[in-house]
């Protein structure tokens, strides 16, 4: 299955829709112009969508599998996260980072059962652009 984004005006994602890979094949082939054209017609628009941009469910392309809220970065080529805090800023690899690393805890080196750290100690304060241990 081939994934187009869409997208709207300022090129923020609104709708993630599923393609067939044959129409994809047929019509321009994988990350082709033509082949989100041809996308378009078979799957109309959201009034407030404008295009659709390939993406990868499996991350092969434009660095991440699209989600709602993310924005297409054109001159990039790229999906990038909504970011998450005003105080964020992105770093070379175009991923959020907060003005202060988050502290080192034991839990880093533990995998869950599908192989993803542990869930975080500590939680971002905005406000106070620290971070606080987690009520959990």
């Amino acid at each position: 299955m081939a994934h187009f984004a869409e997208l709207d005006i300022n090129n923020i994602v609104i709708k993630v829709h599923t393609a067939c890979n044959i129409d994809i094949q047929n019509n321009g082939g994988e990350l082709s112009e033509q082949a989100a054209k041809h996308f378009e017609k078979t799957a109309s628009l959201s009034s407030n969508g404008v295009k659709y941009v390939q993406t990868s469910y499996n991350n092969n392309f434009r660095k991440k599998y699209a989600a709602v809220d993310d924005y297409y970065d054109p001159t990039k080529d790229k999906f990038i996260i909504k970011q998450p805090y005003l105080s964020w800023t992105l770093d070379n690899n175009d991923d959020w980072q907060a003005p202060i690393s988050r502290p080192v805890t034991y839990l880093d080196n533990i995998l869950d059962p599908d192989n993803n750290p542990c869930p975080d100690l500590y939680i971002w304060n905005e406000e106070s652009k620290t971070w606080q241990k987690s009520p959990v």
